[in-house]
């Protein structure tokens, strides 16, 4: 199967082309992987976003929580303090999609009510049960992430047969579950989740098997990180 060539986001669609589309991220947050506490501070974040912006950045990806391996749970209303400056900002100082990087549905609800475009979640809408019927009430543009276990847990030994057959057939069952649910299949992107309980080796077969992705018939997004 050829690549998407679009994705449906809120009230906008982008279009794929043979270049990849580029997502600058924002970590609102003390404890990320490669730049944690840097835009802790919201006016810091917001400038770290608009640079993105004028750097290239296709897309905006605001989190408020980090992923990393180990990482401990932020309740929902720190999330909230942290991310809800810095969409609201971004959404108002930028014409590019803002996508909220969040597994908690009232996070979600919020930065899509003050104008981004995206829910990025790395549970693909199995974390929260609110968060599916959300995404399919405000007809966004949605990622479904591949993660074994929670960030607290996916580094723990995780071990595949087949990385690559394991993880598309992970891709293709929340890609079906989604538009069950009643997501239009044009608003939904797949990640295979490099680092999200792989290891170096499984990051680099997926990496290298990642036209296989394609077959699903939606964008692919690759998050890899330093």
């Amino acid at each position: 199967m050829s690549p998407a060539d679009h994705w449906k986001l809120r009230t906008r669609t982008l279009s794929v082309g043979k270049l990849p589309l580029l997502m600058g991220i924002i970590n609102v947050t003390p404890d990320s992987f490669s730049d944690g506490g840097h835009c802790l501070d919201a006016e810091m974040a917001v400038e770290h976003g608009l640079r993105l912006a004028a750097e290239g950045a296709d897309i905006l990806d605001v989190g408020g929580e980090s992923t990393r391996p180990h990482a401990e749970p932020v309740d929902v209303q720190e999330e909230l303090r942290r991310v809800m400056p810095v969409v609201g900002a971004l959404c108002r100082q930028t014409d590019l999609p803002v996508s909220i990087d969040t597994s908690k549905a009232l996070v979600a609800r919020h930065a899509i009510h003050a104008g981004a475009e995206i829910i990025n979640d790395v549970t693909a809408m199995t974390g929260d049960p609110a968060m599916l019927p959300l995404a399919v009430e405000l007809a966004c543009g949605v990622c479904a992430v591949h993660m074994r276990g929670t960030p607290r847990t996916m580094q723990d030994n995780p071990t595949y047969v087949d990385v690559v057959a394991e993880v598309l057939e992970y891709l293709r069952q929340r890609r079906d579950a989604l538009q069950a649910a009643g997501i239009d299949d044009g608003r939904i992107a797949l990640d295979p989740g490099i680092g999200f309980g792989k290891t170096t080796e499984h990051n680099l077969q997926l990496l290298a098997n990642a036209r296989q992705l394609h077959s699903l018939g939606c964008p692919v997004l690759v998050g890899h990180s330093r």
